[in-house]
């Protein structure tokens, strides 16, 4: 009867702490560089822009077994986009694939706003 006790308390303290976590605000900070990258919806705005690259970026959809909310994954995909974008040297970046798994994928543009 105690294993069975102890056993639920560690899992109601996990279960706690995954609760926990999924509220807390994002982990993923914007870099004073990543804050002069811009975000474009269509790709026809940056027709006249050079391609610098692509940024893959990754979060955590899910914290032990808590689903975390879509506009919370959806805004650090963004934020994750933008800093790797101005490490690459660019200054805006596209959506070229939609939100899966915690992962998307952005194309990373120069348009020397």
């Amino acid at each position: 009867m105690l294993q069975h006790t102890t056993s639920l308390t560690r899992l109601s303290a996990i279960a706690l702490f995954a609760l926990s976590l999924s509220a807390c605000e994002s982990w993923v900070q914007l870099t004073p560089e990543g804050a002069n990258v811009e975000l474009v919806g269509d790709a026809s705005r940056v027709a006249s822009c050079t391609r610098v690259g692509r940024a893959n970026v990754q979060t955590l959809g899910k914290i032990i077994v808590v689903e975390r909310g879509g506009q919370r994954l959806q805004d650090e995909l963004l934020t994750l986009a933008r800093n790797e974008a101005a490490d690459l040297g660019g200054d805006t970046v596209v959506p070229e694939s939609l939100m899966a798994n915690g992962a998307q994928v952005f194309g990373v543009f120069k348009c020397s706003r």
